[in-house]
Order: structure tokens, then sequence, then C-alpha cells
């Protein structure tokens, strides 16, 4: 079942919409995808190469000699990967997505840099940004509501 998403960089300026084939998604844990998106993985959806319709071409950095990645160079959001030849698929960062909940994990990549620890977070306690002083505090005195 196809399914046409959205999405883009936080701050809006780079935006997109795209094709999807499936549910289908995946977890980097190679050094570079964890640099590049700052986190212990990087969570991804492949698409065919060239399916993105971007409203703005956005920023691309050349990671290394084989990658580039597209991201805003306004506000900083990773939004994806791309081989430097063309060829494969095109990977979207599951967090751009306007709603990321439809895709499940099928696989884990990079596993050499894989950390362990960081995969069964089941067990640890869970804290809301709406019930947590320090954040809710900022936001209400900005008259605003905390954001999801």
């Amino acid at each position: 079942m196809s399914k046409t998403m959205t999405g883009g960089c936080q701050c809006g300026r780079i935006r997109y919409g795209v094709e999807i084939q499936n549910s289908d998604a995946y977890l980097c844990h190679c050094r570079m995808c964890q640099k590049a998106t700052g986190g212990f993985a990087a969570a991804f959806v492949e698409v065919p190469a060239g399916k993105i319709a971007w409203t703005v071409e956005p920023d691309w950095y050349q990671s290394s000699p084989v990658a580039r990645r597209p991201f805003c160079s306004a506000c900083g959001t990773p939004l994806g990967f791309a081989w430097i030849d063309g060829t494969g698929g095109q990977d979207l960062t599951l967090g751009s997505f306007d709603d990321p909940s439809w895709f499940k994990p099928v696989a884990h990549a990079g596993c050499e840099s894989l950390h362990e620890a960081w995969l069964d977070t089941r067990d640890l306690p869970r804290h809301y940004s709406a019930t947590t002083t320090s954040v809710a505090e900022r936001w209400k005195a900005k008259g605003l509501e905390v954001p999801e």
C-alpha cells in the first residue's frame, strides 16, 4: 500500500513530499550517522532515488568520499542520506516526517558501532515534557503550551 507523506526541517524552510511504498524503517548505528545526527543511531526511511519532491532544495554536506547528506542550513535539521554516485535509494530521517508514527523498524545497519545499552530502554523512567517543571514553566513564561 503506497502512501503520500510530507515532512521537512524544524524551522519549516525546507519541506518535502514523497510516495512511500511501505512502513519499513531502519536504524543506522555507524559512526558517521551518529555524528551526523548527534544520536546513538540515525533512524531512516529509504525511498527510491529521485522520488522526493522538495519545495526548496536542501543544503547538502558531503560527509564522506561516497555519501552526502541533505540538511537545512538555517536550523540544522538533518534530513537524510544519499550515495554520491546516485545509485540505490535515498534515505529520509524518520524524525523529519510530519507524522513518523506509521513507520516500524525492520533492521539495524552499521552494527559495528551499535551501542547495545541504548536498544532496550523499556524499564527506564518516562518523563513527559508537559509535566516536567523545568520545561513546562519555560513554555508557560512565553505564553505558550508545551508542543508535542
